[in-house]
C-alpha cells in the first residue's frame, strides 16, 4: 500500500500532466467522422493541436470557438453557434464533440442551454450529433478529461435495448492504451468469436494509415451506429480504473453488466482476461494464446535476472503508472520514485512506499539513485542530467517514431516490454554490478537457468 502525497509547491516546474480539454478532445478523436472542438481561446486549442501532431505525426482535426476578451465577458453562445454552423457546412461530420476550457468554465456559461437554443434555430443540424462535456483545465488531468468525454458520449448516444446481440461485447478503452494496444485487444477478442464495440477506438482513426480521400474530420474509429448498439451487448469490459464510472453509467442505463480490468500488462492480468473471454464465448482459449503465454513465461525467466533489485522511477497518468509499476514490481524491480498527475483510487494500491501527485522536477529529485527513468518525452532532459537510461512511455512522445504503435498489453505486449526494458538494463552495464548480480558476469542466461534447475532438483530429490 502506498501513501498518496500532493506537491505543495507554489508553481509547477517541467509539467508532467496535460489538461482535461486535451484528454476529452483525444477521446472524441476515437469516433468516426467526428470534429472535436474546444470552447475557449485559439491558444488553448493551438497548443493542444501542436502536441498531438508531434506525437502522432498526422493531421489532427481540432477546432475552436476562438473566444476573445469581449466574448468571454459577454458570453460565448454566438461563438459556439458560428463554429457549429461552419463545421456543419464545411466538414459535415456525424458528431461534433465540444469540451470546455478554463476560460469558459471560469465565466460559468450554460453551454447545454445554449446548444438547445442553437438546435432550435438551425434545423439543418438535425442529423448531426453534438456532445458537450465540462472539462475545466484548472482541475484534473488528461485522464479525467478522457473519462468525462466517454461518459458524456455514453449518456448522450447509447440507447437501451430490450434484446441482446449474440457475441457482441463492449470495450471501454482508457487513454493509456495506444492504437497498437487496441488493435491487439481486438485481435484477441475476435479470436474467441466475439464482436467488440470499442469506445473510443483510436486504432481506427490514429493508427497512421493513409486514406484514399481527404477528410477534414476523423477517419475511422467508432461509428454512431455502433455506439447506439452498446446497450444490447452481452457484457462491458472496462480497461483502466478511469473507465469504472463509464461502465457503471452504461450498466445503470442499459442493464449491461461490466467487468473491470485495472491493467492488461503482466501474466496474471492476461490470464484473467482470457478466461473471461472464454467464459463469455463458451470457447476454450485458442492454442496460439497458450503458446504466447508459454513464450511470456520464458521471457520472464530470461529477463528477471536483469530486472531483480533495479530501482525505477516512473512519471505517468494514474492508470498507465499502475500498469507499468505493477508489472515492474512483479519482475523484481524496486519502485523508488512514482509521480502522477491526478487523484485515483488505484494509487494507494501501488506496490511502493509512496506516490506523489506532482511534476517532472519532483520525479527528477526522487530518481537520483535510480537505474531507469520512465515517462513521456518531456523527461529526456532529466534523464540526461541524472545520467540514467530513459524509457519513453505515454503522451507526448515526439522524439521517437511509432509512438502510436507501442504495445504493452496481452502476452505479446508484456513480452515486448520485458525485452525492451531488459535490453536497456543490459546496455547500461548494471547487470555486472557486484551487488546486483549473484553469479559471475560472464555467465549466460542458460548457465543461470541450469544452476537454478540444479538447486530445485537438489531440494526435491532426497539424498
Amino acid at each position: 500500500m502506498a501513501t498518496v502525497l500532493e506537491s505543495k509547491k507554489s508553481c509547477t516546474v517541467n509539467p508532467l500532466k496535460m489538461s482535461q480539454p486535451l484528454g476529452a478532445s483525444y477521446a472524441y478523436m476515437g469516433m468516426n467522422n467526428c470534429m472535436p472542438m474546444m470552447h475557449g481561446s485559439q491558444g488553448c486549442t493551438g497548443f493542444g493541436l501542436v502536441l498531438l501532431v508531434r506525437h502522432f505525426r498526422e493531421a489532427i482535426p481540432l477546432q475552436t470557438t476562438a473566444m476573445n476578451e469581449a466574448t468571454t465577458i459577454l458570453g460565448g453562445m454566438e461563438q459556439i453557434e458560428q463554429a457549429i454552423v461552419n463545421i456543419k457546412t464545411r466538414a459535415n461530420p456525424d458528431l461534433i464533440g465540444i469540451c470546455s476550457t478554463g476560460l469558459t468554465e471560469t465565466k460559468g456559461e450554460d453551454v447545454a442551454g445554449d446548444l438547445k437554443r442553437i438546435r432550435a434555430k438551425h434545423p439543418e443540424l438535425g442529423d448531426t450529433q453534438v456532445v458537450f462535456v465540462s472539462t475545466p483545465d484548472y482541475s484534473g488531468a488528461f485522464q479525467d478529461g478522457w473519462a468525462n468525454a466517454v461518459l458524456a458520449m455514453i449518456q448522450a448516444l447509447v440507447e437501451s435495448m430490450p434484446v441482446r446481440v449474440d457475441k457482441q461485447i463492449n470495450v471501454l478503452a482508457g487513454c493509456h492504451l495506444t492504437a497498437g494496444d487496441i488493435e491487439e485487444l481486438r485481435e484477441i477478442i475476435e479470436a474467441f468469436g466475439l464482436s467488440p464495440v470499442v469506445l473510443p477506438d483510436i486504432s481506427g482513426s490514429l493508427d497512421g494509415h493513409i486514406p484514399d480521400d481527404f477528410s477534414p474530420s476523423t477517419i475511422g474509429g467508432t461509428t454512431l451506429a455502433e455506439v447506439r448498439t452498446m446497450g444490447s451487448s452481452l457484457l462491458t469490459i472496462a480497461i483502466g480504473e478511469q473507465m469504472r464510472g463509464c461502465a457503471e453509467a452504461l450498466q445503470a442505463s442499459t442493464g449491461v453488466e461490466y467487468e473491470l480490468f485495472d491493467r492488461l500488462t503482466g501474466l496474471e492480468a492476461n490470464d484473467r482476461f482470457l478466461m473471461t473471454l472464454s467464459r463469455i464465448s463458451g470457447h476454450p482459449v485458442p492454442m496460439k494464446f497458450r503458446r504466447q503465454r508459454s513464450q511470456l513465461l520464458d521471457a520472464m525467466l530470461d529477463g528477471h535476472f536483469f530486472f531483480g533489485g533495479k530501482k525505477v522511477a516512473i512519471g505517468a497518468e494514474p492508470d498507465l503508472l499502475w500498469a507499468t509499476a505493477s508489472w515492474l514490481a512483479e519482475m523484481g524491480c524496486e519502485l523508488t520514485a512514482l509521480v502522477t498527475t491526478t487523484k485515483s483510487p488505484i494509487l494507494s494500491k501501488l506496490p511502493a512506499q509512496e506516490v506523489l501527485i506532482g511534476d517532472l522536477e519532483d520525479l527528477e529529485q526522487r530518481a537520483k539513485e535510480c537505474d531507469l527513468l520512465i515517462t513521456h518525452s518531456h523527461g529526456r532532459q532529466a534523464a540526461e542530467r541524472l545520467a540514467i537510461p530513459f524509457y519513453r512511455m505515454g503522451i507526448p512522445m515526439f522524439d521517437r517514431l511509432g509512438s502510436a504503435h507501442q504495445l504493452s498489453v496481452g502476452y505479446r505486449g508484456t513480452r515486448r516490454l520485458i525485452f525492451e526494458v531488459g535490453n536497456m538494463f543490459l546496455a547500461s552495464g548494471h547487470e555486472n554490478h557486484p551487488d546486483s548480480w549473484p553469479l559471475p558476469a560472464a555467465a549466460t542466461t542458460s548457465h543461470v537457468v541450469a544452476e537454478v534447475v540444479k538447486q530445485v532438483d537438489a531440494e526435491l530429490v532426497p539424498s
